[in-house]
């Protein structure tokens, strides 16, 4: 492994970094505000105008591993240049816009550049750091990502009152500052030499985009597109010469076993975000902006005390941190599951508890994901596991709406004595159980290995 980002260097580089992370999800989230405005503005429906998000998310998700791999071929200076100099470009293209297309393409632009910001905030502390300082390096990212999240709904209300929706464009601006940053800090070279696999990487990324959408459109025409692009994709990873992903990536047991659990604790975790509003919304009958003031704490509270996921971690070990983070989140989904259609305030509070030990077990897995991965495999590593967070809340959002639309007759939590909240008790209920069996699988597996 390459050698660790020296102090002061190393901290500069990681508060740049999470600087640039909070200005993407920030930007990725702010046009949901923005929605009914410029439907509006434009006399579009919701549906069709709210594929200024969809789309964002969607380019956002397939160029995450795309990035991952050219970093393992191409020097990460030059990669993050070229994505946020693009997520700048298209944010001018959105902010002059006049027609709808232009605002659409506007937005498809700064998600192919912003693409690379969730790439690096994987690989700069996987490749740079030293595991026993890579906790507090995804910590700092993780307060990054928390902070944007605490910042956007506020800021895209401020800006929309003050000014018109389309200055919501200049936020990605600001991250053109960090480029001689990024140039000065980090100390880059390619892991790894040798071409891409240009057309594996295009069956790959078309294959996600199209599993995307038949998660999201529930449409399975999209779903026998993926499986038709996944098998040749797998066949291509066999036959070409440098494959887009190596087979022996896919091998890996130890990293495939880690991308399953990301993938079930990132899907269990979209709960908090996911159906808490609803519930407040569709239950205790908040105004909209009573539902963000009942949000913002728990992602203000991990925007503060995330760093103490990344030192608990270095400290005691990731696996530590991991049965805190799972033990206290499934906590807080029994409370969450007692207390819906009660006083918002339990709500908020256990939404905060639910937050941060989220962000302790993203700390954990990817500390545990990334010991796994060669150094020359960390770009496509990492950028892979960035991109099943993706996956993992669309599948998560799709069965937790057909739950509740389906609704429940009887509450299975005798302690909640709300029969329209039943459906959402139900959920968090079940949620907490299938924590505390990832939990008891974890423990089963770590003692197999000391055995062994």
């Amino acid at each position: 492994m390459e050698a660790a980002v020296r102090q002061p260097s190393g901290a500069k580089l990681l508060r740049i970094l999470a600087f640039t992370t909070a200005i993407s999800v920030m930007s990725a989230t702010m046009f949901n505000i923005a929605l009914p405005m410029i439907a509006e503005d434009f006399e579009l429906s919701l549906s069709q105008v709210s594929r200024v998000s969809s789309a964002f998310l969607l380019i956002y998700a397939v160029g995450t591993i795309t990035y991952g791999r050219l970093a393992d071929s191409f020097s990460l200076r030059n990669l993050i240049a070229f994505g946020l100099i693009l997520f700048a470009l298209g944010s001018l293209i959105g902010l002059f816009a006049r027609h709808y297309w232009a605002i659409l393409l506007g937005r498809v632009v700064q998600a192919v550049g912003a693409a690379v910001i969730p790439a690096i905030s994987e690989i700069v502390p996987a490749r740079y750091f030293p595991p026993e300082s890579r906790g507090r390096a995804f910590g700092i990212v993780m307060t990054g990502l928390a902070l944007g999240s605490a910042l956007g709904p506020g800021v895209a209300a401020l800006v929309m009152s003050a000014l018109h929706w389309q200055w919501l464009f200049c936020m990605p601006l600001f991250t053109l500052l960090t480029l001689p940053f990024y140039f000065k800090h980090l100390n880059d070279k390619p892991a790894a030499s040798g071409g891409i696999d240009w057309l594996g990487g295009g069956l790959f990324a078309g294959a996600t985009a199209l599993l995307l959408l038949a998660i999201t459109e529930a449409s399975w025409l999209c779903a026998g597109g993926f499986l038709a692009l996944f098998a040749l994709f797998l066949w291509r990873i066999h036959t070409a010469r440098e494959p887009f992903i190596s087979p022996g990536l896919l091998r890996n047991r130890p990293y495939v076993s880690g991308l399953a659990v990301m993938f079930l604790v990132t899907g269990i975790g979209f709960a908090l975000v996911f159906l808490s509003p609803q519930l407040l919304a569709n239950v205790n009958r908040l105004e909209p902006e009573l539902v963000g003031f009942a949000l913002v704490p728990a992602a203000a509270v991990t925007a503060v005390l995330g760093r103490l996921g990344g030192a608990l971690a270095d400290r005691k070990g990731h696996l530590f941190l991991y049965f805190l983070a799972s033990a206290l989140i499934a906590g807080g989904f029994v409370m969450l599951s007692t207390f819906a259609g009660m006083s918002p305030v339990p709500i908020a509070i256990a939404l905060i508890f639910g937050n941060l030990c989220q962000s302790f077990l993203y700390i954990s897995l990817s500390i545990a994901i990334s010991r796994t991965l060669p150094r020359e495999q960390t770009g496509v590593g990492m950028g892979l596991l960035a991109m099943l967070s993706f996956i993992a809340s669309a599948f998560a959002a799709a069965v937790y709406a057909g739950i509740v639309d389906r609704g429940a007759d009887t509450a299975w939590n005798p302690a909640n004595a709300h029969p329209e909240a039943a459906v959402y008790s139900n959920i968090y209920l079940a949620l907490a159980v299938l924590h505390a069996l990832l939990m008891l699988g974890h423990c089963v597996k770590v003692k197999a290995a000391r055995s062994a």
